[in-house]
């Protein structure tokens, strides 16, 4: 009898070291598994980060400009301008202003000759030059605009 209660003794032990070594394993894996989703929450936050934003586009109503005399005579140019701005700030600065936005246009353009706007590079040049007059402060204390890229959706010279 004296063998049975060392041996159930000996048993009694192993199964607690067995069940502490479980315990120890089971706490192991739960805290991998918690800092995973830590650093899987980290790498979910970079990847919404560098998700892209959407574009914001503000559309400027087609207008006809007369071009400065050539020698072709008078010429006229019918565009429709489209821009691209980096934020709603600049978009809703240009809407509250687009009387000015467009009087700045319409003198940009009637001062250009036909043949200056037909070609690929004058149409760069052009929407740079509309980049730069549109970024002078169309107010007091304006803050900078974030203007992006100048579109044409209409381009016709007669």
């Amino acid at each position: 009898m004296a063998e049975k209660s060392g041996g159930s003794k000996k048993l009694l032990w192993i199964m607690i070291i067995l069940v502490l070594l479980s315990s120890i394993g089971a706490a192991a894996a739960i805290y991998m598994v918690i800092d995973q989703r830590d650093g899987g929450s980290e790498d979910a936050e970079m990847q919404q980060a560098m998700e892209r934003e959407p574009p914001i586009f503000m559309r400027i109503e087609p207008f006809t400009v007369n071009l400065a005399d050539d020698s072709y005579g008078s010429r006229l140019l019918y565009t429709g301008v489209t821009l691209r701005v980096g934020n709603e700030e600049s978009k809703a600065i240009l809407e509250e202003h687009m009387p000015q936005v467009r009087s700045r246009l319409l003198m940009l353009l009637s001062g250009k000759q036909a043949d200056e706007l037909t070609s690929s590079e004058g149409k760069q040049q052009l929407a740079q030059a509309i980049v730069d007059r549109l970024n002078v402060p169309l107010t007091e204390n304006q803050p900078p605009l974030d203007l992006r890229e100048v579109l044409f959706t209409e381009f016709i010279v007669q």
